[in-house]
């Protein structure tokens, strides 16, 4: 993809082909993330009841062992990163399958954003929704 003359790079997606949409400063943030996370850890993507437009967005790292059997598992293999490897519940999938997670440094609405195409309606803090 390119915008007048920089290219920027396509998301990444699980190393099957599917799962969220993960652009490049986000892959390099959470291969980071991980990194200092330690042993073990996953990294659980989701959705609850709650937040300005109705639903919010979770994310949180959680031990290996808490990977439910009806999970969604998708593996991510960053450049210059250990590959690490993203869990969802098969109800929240429902509600963020095609998402794409971005990250920013910016001082002002900077931090990991969600662009879903699912969501009819989003909130100014862009970490909830509506569908």
């Amino acid at each position: 993809m390119t915008t007048g003359t920089a290219t920027i790079p396509a998301p990444h997606t699980a190393k099957d082909g599917k799962g969220i949409l993960v652009t490049e400063p986000a892959m390099k943030q959470l291969g980071n993330l991980m990194q200092q996370q330690g042993t073990n850890q996953v990294l659980r993507v989701g959705v609850r009841s709650g937040g300005c437009s109705g639903m919010s967005y979770t994310m949180d790292f959680v031990n290996h062992s808490e990977i439910q059997a009806d999970d969604e598992q998708y593996t991510y293999e960053p450049a210059n990163a250990p590959s690490f490897l993203v869990i969802c519940d098969p109800k929240s999938l429902l509600y963020i399958y095609g998402m794409q997670l971005d990250f920013s440094t910016a001082l002002i609405g900077g931090g990991f954003n969600f662009t879903n195409p699912n969501a009819t309606q989003t909130c100014g803090c862009g970490s909830s929704f509506a569908v």
